[in-house]
């Protein structure tokens, strides 16, 4: 029974994403890092919160909830963390547009999940449902996971991006946003259907921005 109720629950939350979005067709604005450089496809970059001093605030992986593994995103005030690619299957380069469709995927993972790949982990927190994001293979845990894909959208004098799932038979869209964990970090999670408040990000060149500072990256 708590299984057939939780498959209605993820049902209707998935169906709310649709809720004031339409999906965003690429077009012809190219996505800048802070350098004024293109984004493009393979190439490394660091997830920083849209503020004036773009060297903290990184993401980093860590395990909660009763997983074993580093497998959560979460957004750290204090650190620089792990840079990402964007990727699309079965194309090794291009720009990224305004609305391009792709992966995200970090760049170092750890040795307990096979894939790095940015997917939607569901878990109750405070008797409640909450949609987070963590990586790993879609396959492995079904019962607990929702793959997607991500596009990027101008957002105030930054940018921010969009999950959307296709499970229903249809895209279905919302904001990436941030909640409250624990020590000044914060998950990255879907937008919750009564609050838009889309975590307002930039894009920073890893290897610049890695030869003018000591790193800390950690898991």
């Amino acid at each position: 029974m708590k299984t057939v109720f939780l498959s209605l629950t993820l049902t209707f939350l998935l169906f709310g994403f649709t809720t004031g979005f339409s999906l965003t067709f690429s077009n012809d604005e190219q996505v800048l890092d802070t350098n004024g450089n293109p984004i493009i496809l393979g190439g490394e970059y660091y997830i920083f919160p849209a503020t004036v001093d773009h060297h903290k605030g990184g993401l980093r992986l860590a395990k909660t909830g009763d997983s074993k593994c580093p497998d959560t995103i979460l957004q750290n005030v204090n650190i620089t963390g792990l840079p990402v690619k964007f990727t699309i299957p079965n194309i090794s380069n291009g720009i990224i547009l305004i609305g391009t469709k792709f992966d995200i995927e970090f760049t170092k993972k750890p040795n307990c999940v096979k894939s790095s790949k940015w997917l939607i982990v569901y878990d109750y927190e405070d008797d409640q449902l909450i949609f987070y994001f963590g990586i790993g293979d879609p396959e492995s845990k079904p019962e607990t996971s929702i793959p997607g894909i991500f596009y990027i959208e101008k957002y105030e004098n930054a940018y921010k991006i969009v999950f959307c799932n296709d499970d229903l038979g249809g895209l279905n869209c919302k904001d990436v946003t941030r909640k409250d964990f624990k020590d000044g970090e914060s998950r990255l999670v879907v937008s919750p259907e009564h609050l838009q408040d889309p975590y307002p990000v930039v894009f920073v060149d890893a290897p610049s921005f890695e030869s003018g500072i000591a790193m800390d990256v950690k898991f």
